[in-house]
């Protein structure tokens, strides 16, 4: 069953063209990824698709009873509504029976409103859906649900946007970039949400971990033509390869045929009227073939690295914490000739704070940093580049001068420099305002490696770059000499690039892992121990008792209490983890500690019932 066309659509902004005559079709149950270079027109077919902006031609034809759901990069979030509220305020008519019913829960003493509420959700068959949505926000952690949409951080916001979409589980759901804002945990959770759930997904993303499990086509957008590969990231990888080899051979006959013809051209009278009409409209076609060699542009990366001396960065009983919340504990480590570790860790547990306490951005509580004299230390920081407004983008790179050093004594203009970069002449003197997320980090890029570093410290590098990019940075990297030190969530090049892991997991604590991350997680695997089922004190699950020796009367109270537990287990839970993940506050830990004891006291009164009507059952 199709759900949308695409047909014919194309965008230009002034003379620059991002597309032409772009059609693909988006069917049932398709996971599709859509790939192509930074600044080529992602985001603005998503955009079009989403009836955000209008393509120049062509049109988006989007069938009628479709429920569509788009993942931008911006949240429209109301800022005065909860995480609780923002979930409830949409058409969703389950979730409108679940809001009454949790607004019942709030006020036990009206049983009448209960018991409608209650009804309300047997009506529905919400209790699965209630369990499902609570798992999201669980999962996301967006366990507080009272706080205030203004009051959450960017990455929190996004996670919200992520969690009603997944709620409301439209049939079409479009995502762009769904795994920026998100720890590792997260990442792996949603993948294996997305492989198993019945649902057709439209995304931009650069994690190929996340194309490898979940997409099962790829679209490909490359010099302004459409590509389609029916197959995940491997796949795409491996037919790619052999479309370029196949078009490169085609342009090279088309090159020796063009040569013959040329000189047939040449040799014909311009006045004469017998000449072929056929083989020079012939001549044309293939002098188009013939020059059609693809233009690989690539971010050439070379740098005139610092001599490293013996002592490169000691870290001596380094302590930091921000109020009880423990980021290092007496942490010391030496680093050595060649390192290449990666940093990873749930957000929150202090990964950036640590790069900032390595490079003096932030002092150490205790404990010192000593670094050796010949380190010169490049750090890329999430916060990217603050361009003085009104600045070109040849105006960033000159201002570490007009010529630049590179290695083996050779210098490079700030021009050529640019151009390596891929920003051509016209680019350069583009406002900086203007350029796309991953052009900005490119620059950025740019600007952190001509300072010729023999430390380089990356934080997030490859977010908003794209696939094409980030391969020529793995290459760099790969070759790079000095000593290399990354915080990142993408796997896949996690994996090519370090080979040694620091395990952020909380509260000070930091695990030194020998391998990559594919490593890390086969080693976390094998030491976990096979998962028996929990030992319930009650089976929960649904029984039948219309056989059974109970009246009509109990036997409504005896699904209703089972629902109740199901929902007092829930809120346990959820507090207990607020206390295991060290979010209470100083001065809610005992209001948080009543609140937990209040709910094991209904659950114990509640189970207490349950067992009673439960022998009865059995009379």
């Amino acid at each position: 069953m199709n759900y949308l066309s695409v047909e014919n659509i194309s965008k230009s902004f002034g003379e620059r063209t991002l597309f032409e005559n772009i059609s693909f079709g988006i069917n049932k149950d398709q996971k599709i990824a859509f790939i192509a270079k930074n600044g080529s027109g992602k985001t603005c077919i998503m955009k079009i698709i989403n009836g955000e902006d209008e393509p120049d031609t062509g049109q988006v034809v989007v069938r009628k009873d479709i429920k569509m759901a788009f993942l931008s990069q911006d949240h429209n979030l109301q800022d005065e509504l909860t995480i609780e509220e923002s979930i409830f305020a949409s058409d969703n008519e389950i979730l409108k029976v679940i809001e009454q019913y949790e607004k019942a829960l709030e006020h036990p003493e009206d049983e009448e409103a209960y018991q409608k509420a209650f009804d309300n959700m047997d009506r529905h068959n919400a209790w699965d859906f209630e369990t499902q949505f609570k798992q999201i926000l669980f999962k996301l952690k967006l366990e507080d649900f009272k706080l205030k949409v203004k009051n959450l951080s960017g990455g929190q916001k996004k996670r919200l946007s992520l969690a009603i979409i997944l709620i409301n589980r439209p049939d079409l759901l479009i995502l762009d970039e769904p795994t920026n804002h998100l720890d590792l945990e997260m990442i792996e959770w949603l993948e294996s949400y997305f492989a198993k759930e019945n649902i057709t997904l439209f995304m931009v993303t650069h994690d190929r971990f996340f194309l490898e499990r979940v997409c099962n086509e790829i679209i490909e957008l490359d010099n302004g033509k459409l590509y389609q590969y029916k197959g995940n990231y491997s796949y795409y990888l491996e037919k790619k390869e052999e479309r370029i080899a196949s078009e490169n051979a085609t342009i090279d006959k088309a090159q020796n045929l063009f040569v013959k013809e040329l000189a047939w051209m040449r040799r014909q009278p311009k006045a004469r009227t017998t000449k072929s009409k056929s083989r020079q409209d012939d001549f044309y076609k293939i002098k188009e073939v013939a020059e059609s060699r693809r233009k690989e542009n690539v971010v050439e990366l070379e740098i005139n690295m610092e001599r490293m001396g013996s002592k490169i960065i000691e870290l001596h009983k380094i302590s930091k914490k921000f109020g009880d919340k423990v980021i290092l504990n007496d942490f010391t480590f030496d680093f050595q000739r060649g390192a290449r570790i990666g940093i990873i860790g749930k957000n929150g547990t202090g990964k950036s704070t640590f790069l900032n306490l390595l490079t003096g951005t932030i002092p150490a509580d205790s404990g010192k940093v000593v670094v050796g004299d010949t380190i010169k230390i490049g750090y890329y920081t999430q916060s990217g580049i603050n361009p003085k407004p009104g600045q070109r983008v040849i105006d960033i790179i000159k201002e570490y001068g007009e010529y630049i050093p590179l290695a083996k004594g050779r210098i490079i203009s700030a021009s050529q420099l640019l151009e390596r970069f891929l920003f051509d002449a016209k680019k350069q003197y583009d406002y900086v305002e203007k350029l796309s997320g991953g052009e900005l980090k490119r620059l950025y890029l740019c600007t952190v490696l001509i300072q010729n570093p023999n430390f380089l410290i990356l934080d997030e590098p490859t977010n908003d770059l794209d696939i094409v990019t980030l391969n020529v940075l793995e290459s760099f990297l790969l070759d790079y000499p000095g000593c290399l030190l990354v915080v990142s969530h993408d796997r896949y090049f996690m994996d090519k690039i370090v080979d040694h892991l620091f395990v952020f997991r909380g509260q000070g604590e930091i695990e030194n892992f020998p391998g990559n991350y594919s490593d890390f997680r086969a080693y976390e695997d094998s030491i976990e121990p096979v998962k028996e089922e929990p030992k319930e004190k009650v089976n929960w699950k649904q029984n039948n008792t219309a056989s059974s020796g109970l009246s009509f009367n109990e036997q409504k109270e005896f699904q209703k209490i089972e629902r109740e537990i199901k929902d007092l287990e829930f809120k346990k839970k959820e507090i207990e983890q607020l206390f295991s993940d060290g979010k209470v506050a100083d001065a809610d830990i005992e209001k948080k500690a009543n609140e937990l004891q209040n709910v094991i006291k209904k659950i114990e009164e509640k189970e207490e019932r349950w067992f009673e009507l439960s022998a009865k059952m059995e009379e």
